[in-house]
């Protein structure tokens, strides 16, 4: 397995901010719906775990996915919301690398990423039972939660997916990385 170089260090880290700036005004939004549709919600939830996910699409190489999570946490503890945001992206981002390095850094198809947004979702459950959610009734969690799984595998599975291959197909990516046929192949289902 290749290693981070500091081109990648440094894409990453912006990616972790650029996601940080996203997530902030996600926030907002989140904030708007949360009394119009309190439980669906959730399906816009999957925000918060693409940033992984998303560096490690375009990066491939371990702990990609750990860094950018980590930097948009900081920029988000940063603008406001607090220390323990830190905690969750240490997590989400230590749960999306299980899945890649599960697939030994050579798959990035939208069900690997997918996999990945489900298990940074999984680490953020985890978290959430600590910090108080733990009272919640078994079914409000298994709903709550379930939405959250639907809408971490599509904002890290497809979306994010689908904005790498983008990325690719422009060559944008061949700044940070050569991009062969092989390397689009990876990408594939």
């Amino acid at each position: 397995m290749k290693k981070l170089q500091l081109v990648d260090i440094v894409v990453i880290i912006v990616v972790g901010i650029v996601f940080g700036i996203i997530m902030k005004f996600w926030d907002d939004l989140y904030g708007v719906i949360k009394p119009l549709l309190p439980t669906l919600r959730q399906l816009v939830y999957g925000m918060w775990f693409m940033v992984g996910p998303f560096a490690a699409l375009l990066i491939r190489k371990p702990g990609a996915a750990l860094l950018a999570s980590l930097a948009g946490a900081s920029l988000s503890a940063f603008m406001g919301n607090g220390i323990s945001v830190l905690m969750y992206g240490l997590v989400q981002g230590l749960f999306a690398e299980l899945i890649f390095l599960a697939f030994r850094y050579r798959k990035f198809s939208i069900l690997v990423a997918g996999l990945a947004g489900v298990a940074s979702c999984i680490g953020s459950f985890l978290l959430d039972l600590v910090y108080g959610y733990a009272d919640l009734e078994a079914w409000a969690l298994f709903v709550k939660y379930g939405l959250r799984v639907i809408s971490s595998f599509i904002f890290t599975g497809v979306f994010a997916y689908y904005i790498v291959l983008a990325l690719e197909k422009t060559k944008v990516t061949n700044l940070i990385r050569p991009v062969d046929d092989h390397e689009l192949d990876k990408l594939k289902l």
